[in-house]
């Protein structure tokens, strides 16, 4: 009723989304008080309701004018100083006493009124803390009113955190992954750091694998990957390129798995289904000693059919496992015996991927101890339980002792392996759909662009993590993407995120990604980006009944990611001493970081 303390004004124009509300002159300020509380009327991205009959419709503040919108491009308007005029996005009802829902069954018509949102009608809209809701934090218009997501839907239907640097992604995330580990007791996470910052912030609620650690090193083996994956890291090989010395490489390595069949620790496999791609043990060392061999032996016979193990002029048949090749009689100048091999189709290849066993830096591939070979002590099943499957329910994978170059394929490593996993398994109760998992991607515009313009980024982690956007939730698979550049990200993730939390954002390409990404045309709400507080986010999708701006809860202890505190620093003295950087150089040509207390 106009009489009503939330009495706004009434409905002036309708269109499909939003609606033209005249604002009423006979309000008595600009700020009334209603039951105890200050509300402003007119702030952009705050919420009315337009009661029809047994329905309330709710919309969000767009914008406000002291024109009507049909006036605003006419020159020569006046403007009406006795009333205002706001542009009303709108984004769901409520029919009776039932469930807030997104959407509109009934629009306004002119004249309709037009009434304040209070705490109360937002505390219907929002309901209270029930099973399968996490508390994100405090609507920002109510200190009092908590906010929930849908865990189902934010995880199944995948989520993005959105926001500049500074502006407490990393906050957002902890604090999310902490509330899910509080409020399920058999939640499964497992979260791809690539700079080592989430430790600190679980210590005692992760388990984190990381290369070199001497309790939980992380291992991904070479025989793990792919052709393309294994030929484009040991040699070079561009996707889709086929040369004769490619032909024999895939020979091999096919040749080498098929031998490991009959020998699995978790199971043997007809040869029949093996192919390059099969993640099935075999050693590597002793497919380079064969090449090795090939390409510098000498032989009694000079017909290249002829050069065969039975003819070699063998010294000393060397040690594959310490990668020493083997040693020959020195081939003769002339037309005599030893002959020099005519087998150099692989001279090339064997150089480089010699090169790769004998860098430290790889070491956590060619050496993965338990997994190295099909020798080893344990098997694939092994290395993802060892992930996913032990007494904390947080994984880290810490990636920031890999090598850049590597960062594209082992994300891609990584998540296929645990999305195979998962599709395989689907109907077990150990896994798949009877026990979902959540893969978090922090800092993920280093390794999910949407161009590989990068001569290190081939599209590896890409495919395999759009994989998980398009397919995952058939699995119980779902996925959060981190990222301080949204515009850089792959069009297809952001084409599937269900949910966007998106902290403050001040560059215009970025803004306008989540613009058109966002779902529900919330247009009003995603151009506040620029002007959020730190820690503050605009929430839209399908794990919130309505779009909302947020506060988001601190958590506590914060991960690694904050800034230094350089005003302090720098007004300390300091003592120059000949020994400094020795460590660091020590560590920039190892490739190690230094391990110390801040």
């Amino acid at each position: 009723m106009k009489t009503d303390v939330t009495y706004l004004g009434t409905v002036i124009n309708v269109d499909s989304t939003s609606i033209e509300v005249e604002v009423s002159e006979d309000i008595p300020s600009s700020a009334p008080i209603i039951n105890g509380r200050l509300y402003r009327i007119g702030q952009i991205g705050t919420l009315v309701k337009i009661p029809v009959g047994n329905i309330k419709l709710y919309g969000i503040v767009a914008s406000v004018s002291n024109l009507p919108n049909q006036l605003n491009n006419i020159d020569g308007a006046v403007p009406d100083k006795g009333s205002r005029y706001l542009q009303v996005q709108l984004v769901g009802e409520q029919i009776g006493e039932s469930k807030f829902e997104r959407g509109i069954g009934s629009f306004p018509t002119i004249n309709d009124e037009v009434h304040l949102v209070t705490e109360d009608d937002l505390k219907q809209i929002y309901g209270d803390q029930a099973k399968g809701l996490i508390e994100i934090g405090k609507h920002s218009s109510s200190e009092n009113l908590s906010v929930y997501l849908d865990l189902n839907n934010f995880v199944l239907r995948h989520g993005a955190v959105l926001g500049s640097t500074g502006s407490g992604k990393s906050n957002t995330v902890a604090h999310i992954i902490n509330e899910i580990l509080c409020s399920f007791d058999g939640s499964r996470i497992v979260l791809i750091d690539i700079h080592g910052e989430y430790s600190t912030a679980f210590s005692n609620k992760c388990k984190v694998y990381k290369i070199n650690d001497t309790v939980n090193p992380l291992h991904v083996p070479y025989w793990t990957l792919n052709f393309d994956e294994l030929s484009f890291f040991l040699v070079g090989r561009p996707n889709g390129q086929e040369r004769p010395e490619d032909k024999r490489l895939r020979e091999e390595i096919l040749k080498h798995k098929k031998e490991s069949a009959d020998k699995l620790k978790s199971g043997n496999v007809k040869t029949d289904f093996i192919t390059a791609d099969s993640p099935i043990p075999f050693d590597i060392k002793k497919m380079w000693h064969d090449f090795n061999r090939e390409v510098y032996g000498t032989f009694s016979k000079a017909g290249a059919i002829e050069q065969n193990r039975d003819t070699e002029e063998l010294e000393n048949e060397g040690d594959f496992k310490n990668l020493i090749p083997a040693k020959f009689k020195p081939y003769s100048v002339s037309s005599a015996a030893p002959y020099k091999s005519k087998n150099e189709t692989m001279y090339s290849y064997e150089q480089k991927i010699h090169s790769r066993l004998k860098d430290s830096r790889y070491k956590f591939m060619f050496n993965p101890d338990e997994y190295n070979d099909i020798d080893s002590s344990k098997d694939l099943d092994s290395l993802i339980r060892n992930w996913i499957e032990h007494d904390e329910r947080l994984s880290i994978l810490d990636l920031s002792g890999v090598p850049f170059e590597l960062i594209d394929i082992t994300v891609g490593i990584v998540t296929r392996l645990i999305y195979d996993s998962m599709y395989w398994g689907k109907n077990e109760s150990y896994t798949g759909r009877n026990r979902p998992l959540l893969m978090v991607f922090e800092e993920a515009h280093s390794y999910l662009p949407r161009n590989e313009g990068n001569s290190h980024i081939y599209g590896y982690a890409r495919k395999a993590v759009e994989k998980i956007f398009k397919e995952g939730r058939k699995f119980g698979l779902g996925a959060l993407v981190v990222t301080q550049r949204p515009s850089e990200i792959s069009e297809t993730i952001l084409a599937q995120v269900g949910t966007f939390i998106a902290l403050r954002l001040t560059n215009s390409s970025d803004k306008s990604t989540v613009k058109s990404a966002a779902p529900n045309n919330m247009t009003s709400l995603i151009d506040l980006l620029s002007s959020l507080r730190r820690g503050e986010a605009i929430i839209v999708g399908e794990s919130i009944e309505i779009p909302s701006r947020v506060r988001i809860k601190e958590y506590t202890p914060r991960p690694s990611s904050n800034d230094p505190d350089l005003c302090n620093k720098w007004g300390q003295s300091f003592a120059s001493n000949e020994n400094n950087y020795k460590e660091v150089i020590t560590a920039m040509r190892e490739q190690k970081h230094i391990i110390k207390g801040s």
